[in-house]
């Protein structure tokens, strides 16, 4: 509406930091969201007005005026999609903007996540993703970035983009890179449904159904991840029982549509066809990890990754012995990345190298931001003189 999306959030912030004046004395409104709304488009036409008011001042005096005209707020609002979340998502990915200052600005406004989260998702600085956002921001309202949906015929060039934010949304719920939370499921639920909404959009676009199925598939492990007690549970030690049967069918059934449009295979595809190896064993010991490490081949030479490779050397300690494992990640460098000394944890520990294990389960637990996950990795470094479990290098930290 004010074609700033700086100046936008501002606003929002605005008519927050009055709800949280106004409702513990007056109540919470019958529709908050409405309230939300009215409030920050009242202030909204105050800057306008003010801004109209002191343009009128630097013209020349007696120009005509009159014919100044309210901006209409809701003027074209109602488009093909009809979603407003979608339509900030297209907003915030449109090509002016790097394919990095994409993910990040939306991750920031549509997932709530901080600067030095999103710094993690992309395994980048935090300062270098705070300088983008803000590039992001100023670009969008310099090229006057409007809050609509592209031409229909203009949407699938957008589409890598879009999926890549949802593939990042997904990530953070899936597995909270910071703070006291194992997981974000609202994020992940968020996601699913604007997957499933682009998946409306574009039917015959096989990498939409191939990223509903990954995120589905891997959603439906959420009910086991956590115990009893709230602490993490590692894939191969979850109780499958637990797996949430209708998102298995859904995301299957997402994986057939791929295979049904004969279009070449993309990474979400692949990464898709990953996680239902998993969905298909009834107990770990049923994983097909030869499979697994073959599916992840292809995929390191369609996509290369160095995390994909790290799951790569996780699938071939699994399927070829931890020896063939180990020399995978042992090439490998991923700056504070708490996965890579997890997993060589691991497969230390089943060669054996009981300290070289416990060392890099230390290092795993001294690098993480989260709480949760932190508590794993010290659980497993205390553990590695006992029975071998295998699991902490397993790929279960999100499809990444």
């Amino acid at each position: 509406m004010v074609g700033d999306v700086g100046l936008a959030e501002e606003l929002a912030q605005d008519a927050l930091v009055i709800a949280l004046e106004q409702w513990p004395a007056e109540g919470v409104p019958p529709n908050p969201g409405g309230w939300l709304m009215s409030t920050a488009k009242h202030r909204a036409i105050d800057l306008v007005r003010r801004r109209a008011t002191y343009e009128r001042k630097l013209q020349e005096v007696g120009r005509e005026t009159a014919g100044h005209e309210e901006p209409d707020w809701d003027a074209d609002l109602d488009d093909h999609i009809g979603d407003d979340v979608l339509r900030l998502i297209f907003m915030t990915c449109h090509p002016v903007l790097s394919p990095e200052a994409r993910a990040a600005l939306t991750l920031r406004l549509l997932g709530g996540l901080t600067t030095d989260e999103i710094a993690r998702a992309f395994l980048t600085a935090e300062p270098t993703v705070g300088q983008r956002i803000f590039r992001a921001k100023r670009t969008l309202a310099k090229q006057d970035v409007r809050f609509e949906m592209p031409a229909p015929a203009e949407l699938p060039a957008r589409l890598t983009s879009v999926l890549g934010v949802l593939y990042l949304v997904f990530n953070e719920g899936y597995s909270a890179t910071a703070g006291e939370e194992w997981m974000r499921p609202s994020l992940c639920e968020e996601a699913m449904r604007l997957g499933r909404i682009l998946a409306g959009l574009l039917p015959e676009e096989p990498e939409v159904h191939g990223l509903i199925a990954l995120m589905e598939l891997q959603a439906s492990r959420i009910p086991a991840r956590t115990g009893a007690d709230g602490k993490p549970v590692l894939l191969l030690e979850q109780n499958r029982a637990l797996w949430d049967r209708l998102l298995i069918r859904r995301g299957l059934e997402a994986l057939a549509v791929t295979r049904r449009l004969g279009k070449p295979v993309g990474p979400y595809t692949l990464q898709a066809a990953i996680a239902s190896c998993h969905a298909l064993s009834w107990t770990a010991e049923e994983t097909d990890w030869a499979q697994i490490a073959s599916l992840y081949g292809v995929l390191t030479q369609l996509a290369p990754n160095p995390v994909v490779e790290l799951n790569r050397g996780i699938a071939v300690g699994m399927a070829h012995g931890p020896a063939a494992g180990l020399e995978i990640l042992d090439g490998l460098e991923i700056d504070d990345y708490p996965q890579l000394p997890a997993a060589r944890g691991d497969l230390l520990e089943r060669l054996g190298r009981g300290e070289e294990a416990r060392a890099a389960f230390e290092r795993a637990a001294k690098i993480t931001r989260n709480e949760r996950e932190r508590d794993v990795f010290l659980r497993r470094a205390r553990s590695v003189s006992g029975p071998v479990s295998g699991g902490a290098g397993d790929p279960e930290s999100g499809p990444r």
